[in-house]
């Protein structure tokens, strides 16, 4: 057994593994050289220095996993069932491909002083100076990242302005009229927020805009997204969504034999919602390697059916002081119904289809969010009077 990506997913793949009986080897293949570890504290304890990393409690040794750090896998055969790596070819009876997503960059950003990502532990560590130092950071992008890191830029002190190409934050992941108020969080927290603003380059003086504004800044954070790190597969013969992630079946089986695919590199067939998902988020890498594991083992048993994922999925985002969740997937069809005033402090979000729940965002509402996704699970039906009374408990909202 070989995993490639030593990130959430993978490690919870060696995990559940061992948990439901796989008594065979398991090589863990990490590209990067430190211990693995957990990403969502990077944006936070940190990137603010509170914390010194966030390696996973996990004894590889005791597993019985064989971890090995450093290694860059540039290619896949699967005929001849063998990865190739920089330091010679690795040979696999099964593989998981765990390889996450790498974040998107801009023209002339990648490499240049003072221009940042934040992805890695080596990331964090190379802004924890910055922040430490309040300087005046430009950070390209209004999304779930993007927001994480002026917070946290915010509460160091640093003077910070957040440029985004859309008319509004998170345009790519929520309706206009749902994050319009969020805007606001940006100016209550001091940051200022410049929308419609289409970035011409960057480097270490700042950002150049495509109307000609230049905005100064000591350093420059490009947070505008995430694609599956897939581009080591090109000609392997595994099967790819237009999406540049591996297609994985309902089981998380790849096109090839033996070869299974977890976690931010990897879309999946939801039956819950009619489509094809792929899920940049901490909760998946989580749940899906335990379908992994599952497979992997009770397809050496005889009169195994298989274990099929279709989660709800899940996320949750701190920023400007609040607490975000959001659970289900939505649609543009969907009918929407608001649970409280968006401009409190707290308010949720309902996603309706044919009158049954099928996402809910949750502002300082966690009680909203429990309810909600087991509702979501359940394919339960709402009231609709009843689920936009914040008063009224969500599960008291069923028909």
């Amino acid at each position: 057994m070989v995993i490639v990506g030593a990130g959430m997913a993978g490690v919870q793949t060696a995990v559940a593994l061992r948990d439901q009986g796989w008594n065979g080897g398991i090589l863990l293949l990490g590209a990067e050289a430190h211990q693995p570890y957990d990403r969502p504290p990077l944006s936070k304890a940190v990137l603010l220095g509170k914390a010194e990393g966030s390696a996973f409690d996990v004894d590889f040794a005791a597993l019985g996993v064989e971890l090995r750090l450093g290694v860059s896998v540039t290619g896949l055969d699967t005929g001849a069932r063998r990865l190739e790596t920089a330091s010679g070819p690795v040979s696999y009876d099964v593989l998981v491909i765990a390889t996450g997503a790498e974040p998107i960059t801009l023209p002339g950003g990648e490499g240049a002083p003072g221009v940042h990502l934040l992805r890695t532990l080596d990331d964090a560590e190379r802004l924890r100076p910055v922040l430490a130092g309040q300087r005046e950071i430009v950070v390209v992008g209004a999304g779930w990242i993007g927001a994480e890191f002026a917070t946290a830029a915010r509460e160091a002190g640093c003077a910070v302005t957040v440029v985004e190409a859309a008319d509004r934050p998170l345009a790519g992941a929520l309706p206009a009229d749902v994050a319009a108020p969020m805007a606001g969080w940006y100016a209550d927290y001091g940051v200022e927020l410049v929308t419609g603003a289409q970035v011409a380059s960057v480097d270490e003086q700042g950002v150049l805009l495509q109307d000609g504004t230049r905005l100064s800044a000591d350093a420059v954070v490009v947070g505008i997204g995430a694609r599956p790190a897939t581009g080591w597969l090109a000609g392997s013969g595994v099967e790819m969504a237009p999406d540049r992630s591996v297609a994985a079946d309902e089981q998380l089986r790849t096109s090839a034999p033996d070869v299974y695919a977890v976690g931010d590199c990897a879309s999946f067939p939801s039956a819950r919602y009619g489509e094809r998902l792929l899920v940049h988020h901490w909760d998946n890498a989580l749940q899906g390697p335990r379908t992994v594991a599952a497979n992997v083992v009770g397809s050496r048993t005889a009169h195994f059916t298989g274990s099929v994922y279709d989660p709800v999925p899940y996320f949750w985002s701190e920023q400007f002081g609040r607490f975000v969740q959001y659970a289900g997937h939505h649609a543009a069809a969907d009918e929407l119904v608001w649970r409280g005033d968006p401009e409190g402090a707290a308010w949720s979000v309902c996603w309706l289809r044919d009158g049954a729940l099928v996402a809910l965002l949750a502002v300082g509402r966690p009680r909203d969010l429990a309810q909600g996704r087991k509702l979501i699970e359940q394919g339960s039906r709402l009231d609709r009077a009843l689920a936009a009374d914040p008063s009224v408990p969500l599960k008291s909202a069923v028909l």
